[in-house]
């Protein structure tokens, strides 16, 4: 493993333990594969609230919509074999449905510009009103055809994705649930994945949580629906390491996959730019992506009752993250986002070198916190408090070694309203250890030593 990346993950961990204080969610798991081998791998938090019950890495969760490019990647499997072609419509493997609905293609349906409604007529299961649909229930609501034109924009639809888990049970004349499992989950080598509840017993599972509002208070939701016929839309339970697995295999690169190198580039082109939105974000054929700074990346994410959950692959770094929350309010989005930002600092700038090594650890103010990561040939001043804790961080130069009991620098870049060309001290107490850091005229201290401060100050 790369020195830059081994730093970074060092970070990861304690970042995201700050962030889970700070906004005080009940659990998230993590976890970072390279090059098909899992690098990295920790859980923060709870896996029931109520039940004071820790999360682990093994406790499964709802993964939500990833099932969709578990379901891409099952039909792009049967075209290999010559069994469906992408541009067949979808009445040739599904009978009876309506005219326009059966003249959409597959393509059309993995891609999301098949025009047809989201959600049906009443939507109660995503909120858990009622049971999710069933095949009958699905061909129901799109009794009337498209309620937009087919492949004129983007347009989500869980319903969709049902039509094509009902053409992969057509053309296999199989379950998709056995299928799935069987030429998708188990031919990538998956051991904590199934594509719908129920989960047997003996395997942990982390149980979903509303939010503090509008009860004031978190609750937990079972989170055990079992989804039928939209299960290839959103069925699947995993763990973070199993969908960093997986994901990661679809990239074009992957020196192993159930794909073709062919099919994993169909599935990960970008075709459709998600209208009305400022993230900039492109689907394919079951898989979402974007860039980010320098990074192109693509994934996934999923939304369940209680959960919200990412994964993204970087095809340039050959890596590939899971972010897993159990919380309908869950920071799965924004804290991948800062993985990868702390990532791309740590590949840009590299490990810490022998000046720069010392320069560590989290300080504090009445105004917060603020970490020091030394790198090759500085110091980045990061932000925790921040979803990218490293924008606009300031950077230090290393100017002498130990002097005394100081460790001196300067800051080289900063902001116009920060500290620009001031200088920076790391004192240490009579046993070596880092006591105070001086950033310009500002003393910080270690957590303990601001705590006793301000509580004999202001209690």
């Amino acid at each position: 493993m790369e020195k830059w990346l081994s730093a970074a993950l060092d970070y990861l961990p304690r970042w995201l333990e700050y962030q889970m204080r700070a906004t005080e969610q009940p659990g998230v798991v993590v976890a970072i594969v390279q090059a098909g081998r899992l690098i990295g791998e920790f859980a923060i938090g709870h896996a029931d609230v109520p039940g004071g019950v820790d999360l682990t890495a093994r406790h499964r969760m709802r993964v939500a919509s990833h099932s969709k490019t578990f379901t891409a990647a099952g039909l792009l499997k049967l075209r290999e074999q010559g069994r469906v072609q992408l541009d067949d419509p979808i009445g040739r493997h599904v009978r009876d449905l309506h005219p326009a609905v059966a003249a959409v293609t597959v393509a059309q349906l993995l891609s999301h510009s098949a025009g047809v409604i989201r959600d049906g007529r009443d939507a109660g299961q995503w909120t858990d009103r009622r049971p999710y649909l069933n095949e009958a229930q699905i061909r129901a609501d799109l009794a009337d055809g498209p309620v937009l034109e087919p492949n004129t924009r983007f347009k989500y639809s869980n319903h969709g994705f049902a039509l094509a888990g009902l053409a992969i049970e057509s053309i296999t004349g199989e379950p998709y649930p056995e299928w799935i499992a069987r030429e998708i989950v188990a031919a990538s080598g998956l051991r904590e994945t199934l594509p719908d509840a129920p989960l047997s017993p003996g395997h942990p599972f982390a149980r979903g949580h509303s939010g503090k509002l509008p009860l004031g208070v978190r609750v937990a939701i079972p989170g055990e629906n079992i989804t039928g016929t939209l299960a290839p839309a959103t069925g699947f339970i995993s763990t973070a390491a199993d969908l960093a697995r997986f994901f990661g295999s679809l990239s074009p690169g992957a020196r192993r996959s159930v794909l073709t190198a062919a099919s994993r580039r169909e599935m990960t082109r970008r075709l459709w730019l998600e209208p009305h939105s400022s993230l900039g974000r492109w689907y394919g054929l079951g898989t979402i992506s974007g860039t980010l700074g320098d990074w192109d990346w693509f994934g996934h994410s999923g939304a369940f009752q209680g959960y919200l959950t990412r994964t993204v692959v970087v095809p340039a770094q050959d890596l590939s993250l899971s972010v897993l929350t159990n919380a309908i309010d869950g920071l799965s989005g924004p804290w991948l986002d800062g993985c990868l930002h702390i990532l791309r600092a740590f590949a840009r700038h590299g490990a810490a070198s022998r000046a720069t090594a010392p320069w560590h650890g989290r300080w504090w103010s009445l105004w917060g916190a603020w970490d020091l990561l030394p790198m090759a040939d500085r110091v980045l001043i990061a932000a925790p408090g921040q979803l990218n804790p490293v924008i606009d961080a300031s950077e230090i130069e290393v100017r002498t070694g130990l002097r005394g009991r100081a460790r001196e620098g300067l800051i080289t870049l900063a902001g116009g309203f920060g500290n620009h060309r001031e200088p920076v001290r790391l004192l240490h107490d009579s046993q070596g250890r880092p006591s105070e850091f001086w950033m310009s005229g500002t003393k910080l201290l270690p957590q303990d030593k601001l705590a006793r401060e301000m509580a004999a100050r202001y209690r």
